[in-house]
């Protein structure tokens, strides 16, 4: 180490960026999972909805992906591992795809709704999703 202080905490950051990495591309990894499934499980087809300006689809899908980024950001701040983040990030996953399973239950015909671009379920399925995100990644703060 240098008697530079300054320089040393510059030296100490950058011995992070190895961590950092990781755990991005855990993340964008997860994200990624959780993307493709959730398109699956979904009745309708998110990507060409947004492409061709459906509203509703495109605040559904946004909620979706804030319902599960939060809890995997706190899997991530309270993990002890790359393996106890994924499987937090698992957990995340797998409580977003059942909220939206569960909005559709509550919500008669919300994929068809949100497919013929019904802003109030895009706005309600997004408002789930985020409300159970947060409330997932405050149990993860263990």
């Amino acid at each position: 180490m240098s008697d530079n202080p300054m320089l040393n905490t510059a030296l100490g950051s950058l011995a992070g960026i190895p961590s950092f990495l990781a755990y991005f591309a855990l993340a964008v990894g997860l994200l990624l999972v959780f993307v493709r499934l959730y398109t699956w499980v979904t009745p309708h087809d998110e990507f060409a909805l947004i492409r061709a300006n459906n509203h509703s689809a495109a605040i559904a899908f946004a909620g979706a992906l804030i319902g599960f980024a939060w809890p995997l950001s706190s899997a991530i701040t309270h993990s002890m591992s790359l393996l106890d983040c994924a499987i937090w990030g698992g957990v995340a996953l797998v409580v977003q795809v059942l909220t939206f399973l569960l909005s559709s239950a509550a919500l008669k015909q919300l994929p068809q709704r949100i497919t013929q671009g019904e802003l109030a379920a895009g706005v309600f399925s997004a408002g789930s999703s985020i409300t159970v995100g947060m409330l997932n990644a405050a149990c993860m703060s263990y």
